[in-house]
């Protein structure tokens, strides 16, 4: 199979802080036979100088300041090959202080590995990872048990954990497609069965992972093309965009929303080619002429006019605050949603929703990395759709001021 048929998934891995993410990366990595010639004997040689112990996670801890802090600080992408597929991973931080940086790993995933120490358990970080992935309509997840060696392989507590995990995740309709007991550090259970986890009859790390699959296009979902830009060429106007869902077609009706303004495509365009391409799918850029000259900008979302999306100025959502101040009703702020960018102003917080337990509870003001459902008011029409629905035009940023919140 060549390099371009491949298979590619994204996977992320996230847990709390010190639970052994990098750690597991690295050892996957060797595991593979995925690491540069001489990157161990490297490794091995920067630690001898720093008099430090040989760490696998030194392989994803690349900077400077993380190996001095101890910790993830930005999210790292590095490529895992299996003989079925290739992998990105996205080694997301667990600090608590660098969620912002766990959410954009986790937002660009297909599946994700939760990653547990034996001794310390499911902590708070852990089920606030578990909460987010949900958020974020992730649905193929694989737990690790990590360091079974700090707890003498014991399977009594490998069981007590697996069945508070399954009870946290079923809590989200989750349903983990393994929960793996591994010593990350020295190779249990990562790609050969380990006799200290005799006891252990599921599939190892790299068989789960062979158990995912990338997600796939969105060429069955309504047609969403958000308008990034109008180029003019002599008497054309190219409007051109990514598509996020769906597909089209020279001769397609589309509808721009919210303006609510209909055309035919007249052409698809391209630059260097004999003949210009006829129909275009998800994930494409693309630049198309219409056969009425409409004035559309930046910001408005292409649809087929029989599957459009909703317009509105009120709607309600569920959030991960990551702003400095409480989030409070009245709150003005930027919204960023595809390509589209407004003021708008929170009417009401509905409830906060604790990620430890999953309850729910009324609110005055949204504390930093809370979680709570809101109603946002527009200052202008949206073209939107729910989360379920169309995922890519479900999803949206706010600003205050410069900061992503």
């Amino acid at each position: 199979m060549s390099q371009q048929q491949r298979e590619l998934l994204k996977l992320v891995v996230v847990g709390h802080v010190d639970h052994g993410k990098s750690t597991l990366v690295g050892r996957l990595l060797h595991e593979t036979d995925s690491l540069p010639p001489g990157k161990v004997e490297a490794i091995k040689a920067m630690s001898e100088r720093r008099g430090m112990p040989f760490e696998w996670a030194f392989v994803m801890d690349a900077l400077q300041a993380e190996r001095d802090a101890g910790l993830t600080i930005a999210t790292t992408q590095i490529w895992l090959r299996t003989p079925r597929r290739d992998t990105v991973i996205i080694d997301a931080p667990g600090h608590k202080e660098f969620l912002k940086n766990m959410v954009t790993g986790a937002a660009q995933a297909d599946a994700a590995l939760l990653v547990i120490d034996a001794q310390e358990g499911v902590r708070e970080q852990s089920r606030r990872h578990g909460y987010l992935l949900h958020l974020l309509g992730l649905r193929q997840v694989a737990v690790v048990v990590n360091k079974m060696d700090l707890v003498d392989y014991d399977e009594a507590r490998f069981r007590a954990l697996e069945r508070e995990i399954q009870a946290y995740l079923g809590g989200l309709r989750l349903t983990a497609s393994a929960i793996v007991p591994v010593v990350a550090r020295d190779g249990d259970s990562i790609r050969h069965r380990s006799a200290k986890l005799a006891w252990y009859r599921g599939p190892t790390l790299i068989e789960a992972l062979g158990d995912f699959h990338p997600l796939s296009a969105s060429t069955d979902l309504p047609l969403r093309l958000p308008i990034q830009d109008v180029y003019k060429f002599d008497e054309r106007r190219i409007l051109v965009g990514r598509i996020e869902s769906g597909w089209l077609k020279v001769g397609d009706r589309l509808m721009f929303s919210p303006q609510n303004r209909t055309a035919r495509i007249a052409s698809i365009e391209a630059w260097g080619v004999d003949r210009l391409p006829t129909e275009a799918e998800a994930g494409q850029s693309v630049g198309i002429t219409l056969d009425e000259q409409l004035f559309v900008e930046r910001g408005a979302l292409a649809s087929h006019v029989e599957r459009p999306p909703v317009e509105t100025d009120v709607f309600r959502a569920r959030l991960f605050w990551l702003g400095r101040e409480p989030l409070r009703v009245g709150r003005a702020l930027k919204l960023k949603l595809h390509t589209a960018e407004t003021m708008v102003t929170v009417q009401s917080i509905e409830k906060v929703i604790d990620t430890g337990d999953l309850s729910a509870s009324a609110a005055t003001q949204v504390e930093r990395n809370a979680v709570a459902e809101v109603v946002l008011r527009s200052r202008a029409m949206l073209a939107l759709d729910t989360h379920a629905a169309c995922p890519r035009t479900g999803r949206f940023v706010l600003v205050d001021g410069y900061d992503i919140a």
